[in-house]
C-alpha cells in the first residue's frame, strides 16, 4: 500500500512578493521616469511645499559651464554633486534655490565663429560686428539648449526654464552696471604694462587664464660691453687687487674697452627690448679676464668668448659662466665689482645705430645669483620684474619701448628685426615660436656678443584655452587695483578667512593666490563679450565718471544687447552735455571672468525665494585661480564681503590608470555612453562612492565594480518590497515589545541616521554611500534578514516576533529610500512609487526625527557579543560544508562551547538555532574539546557540529524531533502546523 503524498505547502510559506524588477534596466526606465519629473514641474512643486511650511531656504549658485559642446565627465561629476547638494537640502527640510546658468562669452565661440566665415570667405575684420556678434550668440544659445538636455538626463534637478545666461540682453547690463561701480569708486585705472599676452588669441589674459606646461627654451649668455672706465689698482704691499670698482667719475688710467657685463635669458627674442641691466647690491661680482679658450679642433666649432675679453659676473657664478662660453682659464681681475653707477652699451650697438643708447644698471632685488650669471637683462616692455624696476629707478611710461606687435611679430620700427615672428600665429605652426630667436642669436654672434648659448627645459606659461604659449607685453589695458585706498587684497583675504572651504585647504589654497596676485587685468581685445562701456576724455586720459552717462549705458544694453555699444551712436550714451569729438570710446571687451564673477549680481540679488551671499559655490579645484576667485574679488569690491558663505571644490576625472583622458590616447569616458549602457544612476553611484576632493577615476573595471554595488543595494530594496508585502500599520509592534535583535537593527538605525545628517551637512557623500551600503550588505542582508527569515516565510502573521519584524523592515524601507534619495535618485523614487503608487513623490519627504529610545548601547553590547560566537559558527559549519559533511546548516545541530560567562549570557532569552540558522543548537559552558573547531581570533569559544536528529520539516525545512507531533499535520513542526492551521482557517 503506497504512502499518502504529502501536503505542498508552498501557498501557507509567506515569501518576498513584489513586482519590483530585479534587473533595473535603467537607461529605458530613467527617461521615462524624467519625463513624469518634468510634466510635474517636480523641482518647483517641492519648493512651493518647503515654502508653505516656512522652511528655511538655502541657496546653492551655479557656476556657469561653457557653452560651447557636449558634456564631458567632469561636467557630469560636478552636476551630480550639485544634485546631490539639492536633494539632501530638500531632505533635511529645506527650501532649495539652485539656478543653472551658462557661460557665453570668449574666445572659443569667438574662434568658432571666426572659422564658419572663413569657410565662407570672409575674414572677421570684414564683418560687421553686429552680424559677428549674433552669429556668436545663437551659436551658444544652440549648445546651451543640448547641454540643458544631457545635464537633465543626469536626474538634475533645478529652474531649467529660468536658467542665467551671461550673454542675455538684461545681464550684459547688470554686468555693465557692476563693472560701472569699479569706475565709479576709483578702483579702475588704466595702465600701460607687461601683460600675458596670447598672440594666437590676439589678447591680453589674467593669471587665471594661464597655465605653465614643460618647454624647452633657447638659452643665451650676452656680453654687454661696459662704457664707463674701470680703474684696476693693487691694494697693499701684497699686491691683491682692489675691493671695487671705481666709479665712472673717478676716471683711471685704463679703460677697459674688452670688459662686458655678462647676462642670461630664456628670451632672446627680448634682447631687441632692452634698456638696462639689473643687479643686485647684495650679490658680489667680479671681473675675470679671458686667458684661454678651447679649442675649435676640440669643440668643432670656434668658440665665442676671445683671450683678453674682460667679463663680469657674479662670483658664486663664474664657474658655471666659465663652463658654458668654452673658456679654458681665465684670471681674477677685480673682485667686488661696485656696479652702481655704471653704463653699458647695447649688444647689437654696433650694427644699427638705433641700439646706440646707453643701457644703465639698475638695482634690484628681484636679481639673484641661484642661476644665470647673477645680472637680469631688463627689457621693461616685457617683463613685470624689468617694469617695475625701470619705473622705481626713476624713467618713464613713455621710454619704455614697443617691440612687438598684438600678432607676435616686431613692429616695422625695430631695427633689423622688423616683421620677424616671435610666435607664429597662422596655418600648422600656429602656436610654434618663429624665427626671432634665431636671428636675434645671429646678429649677436655678428656683433661680437654672443659669449654661448644652450637650451633649458623649464615651465613655460601658456593660453588656458588655445594651449599656446604667451609672452609678455607691454600694452594698455584695464585694471582694478588690489592695493590703495580701497584694499580690495585686504578686504578678500578678510572675506576668505570668514568662508568655510570643503576640503578646508582650499582656503590656504586660494589665499595664498589673492595675497600675492597682482592688479586684476580686465580688459580684452576681442569682439564677443561685455564692453567696457565707458568714455575716457582725450585731454586728461581720464575715464568719464557721468551717473547719467552709464545710466543710458545700462538701459540701451538692457533693451538691445550689448551690441548697441558696437552699432549705436556715441551721442545716444553721451547725451547733449558732451561732444563726441572730445572722448575715446572704449571697445575692449571684459575679461570673461568678471562677467561670471558677476553671476550673483544678477542671480542672487533681484529675484524672489532667494538670497545673497549664497550658501554654498560648488566647482573644480582649478576654480581657486577662476571663478572662485573673480567671484570673490567682483564681490569685495562692490559689496565688501564675499558672494558666498561656503567653497565646496572636487578633482578632475582620470582614466583608471590614473591618466588624463584625451581622444588620441582613445580612453575618454563619456557620461552619455554610461547613460545609454548602464544608465545614470551607475554614474550617480559612482561620484558618491569617490572621494571628490582629489582626482577621481573611471573606467570599464570601475564602472562594472559600481554596478554590481548597485545591484546590492537594489536587491535590498527589493527585498524588503517583498518582505512588506500586504503590510499596514495594523501590524506595528511598540518598541518596548520588539524583540532583541530588533531592538538592536533601530539601533544601528538610530546611529546610522545620525551619520547620515552629518555627512550630508559636510557635503560628503562616500559618508553616506558607504556606510549605508555596509549596513545593507552586511547587519541586514548577512545578518538581520538571514536570521529573520525563518520567522517570516513560516511563523504565523499574528506571532509577535513576525509583527516586530515586519515593523523594522517597514522602518528599514522608510529609512534607506530617504537616506539613498539624494544619490539613488531613480531607484528609490522607482520604490517608493512601487511600495506607495498614489502618494506624491519621494522627493517631497523630509527625514524624520530617530526616536531617543532606540539608541540601546545594551544591545549594541550585547549584538556584538552575540556576533563574535556568531562568527565562529559560521566558519565551522562552512568547513563541514566544504567537507561534504552537511549540505545546508538546517541539517547541522551545532554544540558551541563558551567559556566566558559575558559571551555565553548574551544568548539569554535567544534561539541560538535561529541565530545560527541551524535546525537545532546546545550551548554549553565549558571548554570544548580538543578537536573542537576555533578562530583563533576568538577565545573561549568552540564547537562540534553534530548531524540534526528528527524529521524534516515539510514547510520550514527545519529538522527537528518534534516533527509528527501534531496529528494534524504529520509532516510538519509544532510551530509551523500552528502557523498552517491559522492560515487554513482564514482560507477555509
Amino acid at each position: 500500500m503506497s504512502e499518502q503524498p504529502s501536503r505542498d505547502y508552498r501557498e501557507t510559506v509567506f515569501l518576498p512578493e513584489t513586482a519590483f524588477p530585479m534587473r533595473a534596466g535603467l537607461p529605458k526606465a530613467e527617461p521615462e521616469m524624467l519625463k513624469k519629473w518634468e510634466e510635474s514641474n517636480l523641482y518647483n512643486s517641492v519648493r512651493k511645499a518647503r515654502q508653505a511650511k516656512n522652511a528655511p531656504l538655502f541657496v546653492l549658485h551655479d557656476g556657469p559651464p561653457y557653452a560651447n559642446g557636449n558634456i564631458h565627465i567632469g561636467h557630469a561629476l560636478n552636476k551630480i554633486l550639485k544634485d546631490f547638494v539639492v536633494r539632501s537640502k530638500f531632505l533635511m527640510g529645506y527650501d532649495v534655490d539652485y539656478v543653472p546658468g551658462w557661460d557665453c562669452h570668449g574666445l572659443p565661440i569667438e574662434w568658432k565663429i571666426e572659422e564658419q566665415f572663413r569657410a565662407k570667405g570672409r575674414k572677421k575684420d570684414e564683418v560687421p560686428a553686429a552680424e559677428f556678434r549674433k552669429a556668436c550668440r545663437e551659436y551658444a544659445a544652440e549648445w546651451i539648449g543640448v547641454q540643458r538636455e544631457e545635464f537633465k538626463r543626469l536626474g538634475i534637478l533645478g529652474e531649467w526654464d529660468e536658467r542665467y545666461a551671461t550673454m542675455d540682453f538684461d545681464t550684459e547690463a547688470k554686468v555693465t552696471a557692476e563693472f560701472h561701480k569699479f569706475l565709479m569708486s576709483g578702483q579702475l585705472y588704466r595702465g600701460s604694462k607687461p601683460v600675458m599676452w596670447s598672440p594666437v588669441e590676439r589678447t591680453a589674459l589674467a593669471d587665471a587664464e594661464v597655465e605653465y606646461h614643460p618647454h624647452v627654451s633657447p638659452t643665451i649668455w650676452v656680453k654687454f660691453p661696459v662704457k664707463s672706465l674701470l680703474p684696476v689698482e693693487p691694494s697693499g704691499e701684497d699686491g691683491e687687487v682692489a675691493a671695487r670698482a671705481a666709479s665712472p667719475s673717478e676716471g683711471g688710467d685704463s679703460a677697459l674697452n674688452d670688459t662686458s657685463v655678462v647676462i642670461w635669458t630664456t628670451t632672446p627674442w627680448t634682447i631687441p627690448a632692452n634698456r638696462a641691466v639689473s643687479f643686485n647690491p647684495k650679490i658680489s661680482y667680479s671681473l675675470y679676464e679671458v686667458t684661454e679658450v678651447a679649442s675649435e679642433e676640440t669643440l668643432g666649432f670656434a668658440p665665442w668668448a676671445k683671450v683678453g675679453d674682460r667679463l663680469i659676473v657674479a662670483e658664486k657664478l663664474a664657474e658655471s659662466v666659465r663652463t658654458a662660453g668654452n673658456i679654458t682659464t681665465w684670471t681674477l681681475v677685480l673682485a667686488d665689482v661696485d656696479c652702481d653707477g655704471l653704463t653699458l652699451a647695447h649688444p647689437l650697438s654696433t650694427l644699427h645705430e638705433g641700439y646706440g643708447f646707453e643701457v644703465p644698471m639698475l638695482a634690484g632685488d628681484h636679481v639673484t645669483d641661484d642661476a644665470g650669471t647673477g645680472f637680469v637683462h631688463t627689457a621693461p616692455g616685457h617683463g613685470a620684474d624689468d617694469y617695475l624696476v625701470w619705473l622705481k629707478s626713476g624713467y618713464s611710461l613713455d621710454s619704455i619701448p614697443d617691440t612687438v606687435d598684438p600678432d607676435g611679430a616686431y613692429y616695422p620700427h625695430v631695427p633689423l628685426f622688423a616683421g620677424l615672428k616671435v610666435l607664429e600665429t597662422e596655418g600648422k605652426k600656429a602656436g610654434k615660436f618663429g624665427d626671432a630667436n634665431k636671428v636675434v642669436m645671429e646678429k649677436l654672434i655678428e656683433a661680437g656678443n654672443l659669449l654661448a648659448r644652450g637650451r633649458v627645459d623649464h615651465s613655460y606659461p601658456h593660453s588656458w584655452r588655445s594651449k599656446a604659449p604667451v609672452i609678455f607685453r607691454n600694452t594698455p589695458q584695464w585694471f582694478i587695483r588690489m592695493d590703495g585706498e580701497t584694499n580690495l587684497r585686504a578686504t578678500a583675504l578678510k572675506a576668505i578667512g570668514e568662508t568655510a572651504f570643503y576640503p578646508d585647504q582650499g582656503r590656504n589654497r586660494i589665499g595664498s593666490m589673492v595675497e600675492t596676485r597682482p592688479d586684476w587685468l580686465i580688459s580684452r581685445q576681442r569682439n564677443w563679450g561685455t564692453p567696457l562701456a565707458m568714455y575716457v576724455d582725450k585731454k586728461t586720459g581720464e575715464p568719464l565718471r557721468d551717473p547719467a552717462v552709464n545710466d543710458r549705458i545700462i538701459k540701451l544694453i538692457a533693451s538691445e544687447g550689448a551690441d548697441a555699444w558696437f552699432t549705436r551712436p556715441d551721442e545716444d550714451f553721451l547725451g547733449n552735455g558732451y561732444n563726441p569729438a572730445d572722448y575715446e570710446k572704449v571697445t575692449d571687451i571684459l575679461d570673461v571672468w568678471f562677467d561670471s564673477g558677476s553671476t550673483h549680481a544678477f542671480t542672487l540679488e533681484g529675484r524672489e525665494n532667494t538670497h545673497s551671499p549664497a550658501d554654498l559655490y560648488l566647482e573644480g579645484s582649478d576654480q581657486h585661480r577662476g571663478w572662485f576667485q573673480s567671484s570673490l574679488l567682483e564681490s569685495c569690491g562692490t559689496r565688501g564681503r564675499a558672494p558666498y558663505k561656503a567653497v565646496l571644490t572636487h578633482g578632475f576625472v582620470l582614466d583608471e590608470q590614473g591618466e588624463k583622458m584625451s581622444k588620441s590616447k582613445g580612453n575618454v569616458v563619456a557620461p552619455q555612453d554610461i547613460a545609454k549602457e548602464s544608465g545614470v544612476e551607475i554614474l550617480r553611484l559612482w561620484v558618491a562612492l569617490s572621494d571628490y576632493s582629489d582626482d577621481l577615476r573611471i573606467g570599464k573595471q570601475i564602472i562594472q565594480t559600481t554596478v554590481d554595488a548597485y545591484r546590492k543595494l537594489r536587491n535590498s530594496l527589493r527585498y524588503l518590497l517583498g518582505a512588506l508585502n500586504g503590510y499596514t500599520d495594523d501590524e506595528a509592534v511598540n518598541y518596548q515589545d520588539m524583540p532583541s535583535l530588533e531592538r538592536y537593527i533601530l539601533h544601528h538605525v538610530h546611529e546610522l541616521d545620525a551619520k547620515v545628517r552629518a555627512a550630508y551637512d559636510a557635503y560628503d557623500f562616500a559618508g553616506v554611500i558607504r556606510p549605508v551600503a555596509d549596513f545593507a550588505s552586511q547587519t541586514l542582508s548577512s545578518l538581520y534578514f538571514d536570521i529573520r527569515k525563518d520567522s517570516l516565510y513560516c511563523d504565523k502573521p499574528s506571532d509577535v516576533k513576525r509583527r516586530a519584524c515586519r515593523t523594522v523592515l517597514n522602518i528599514l524601507f522608510e529609512r534607506l529610500t530617504a537616506w539613498l534619495s539624494p544619490i539613488m535618485a531613480f531607484t528609490t523614487e522607482e520604490a517608493w512609487s512601487y511600495r506607495y503608487p498614489d502618494a506624491p513623490e519621494n522627493l517631497f519627504r523630509t527625514l524624520p526625527a530617530v526616536p531617543a529610545e532606540w539608541h540601546n548601547a545594551a544591545e549594541a553590547a550585547r549584538w556584538g557579543k552575540i556576533e563574535e560566537v556568531l562568527s565562529v559558527v559560521t566558519a565551522a559549519l562552512e568547513e563541514k560544508r566544504r567537507d561534504k559533511v552537511i549540505g545546508s546548516a538546517l541539517e547541522a545541530a551545532p554544540t558551541v562551547f563558551i567559556d566566558s560567562e559575558p559571551l555565553l549570557a548574551a544568548f539569554d532569552g535567544i534561539d541560538a538555532a535561529e541565530v545560527f540558522r541551524t535546525s537545532q543548537a546546545v550551548l554549553s559552558a565549558s571548554v570544548g574539546p580538543e578537536d573542537a573547531f576555533r578562530l583563533g581570533e576568538v577565545k573561549d569559544v568552540s564547537v562540534v557540529v553534530h548531524i540534526a536528529h528528527g524529521q524534516k520539516c515539510q514547510r520550514s525545512w527545519r529538522i527537528l524531533p518534534e516533527v509528527g507531533s501534531d496529528p494534524r499535520y504529520p509532516d510538519l513542526s509544532l510551530r509551523d502546523a500552528e502557523a498552517v492551521a491559522e492560515w487554513d482557517a482564514a482560507h477555509g
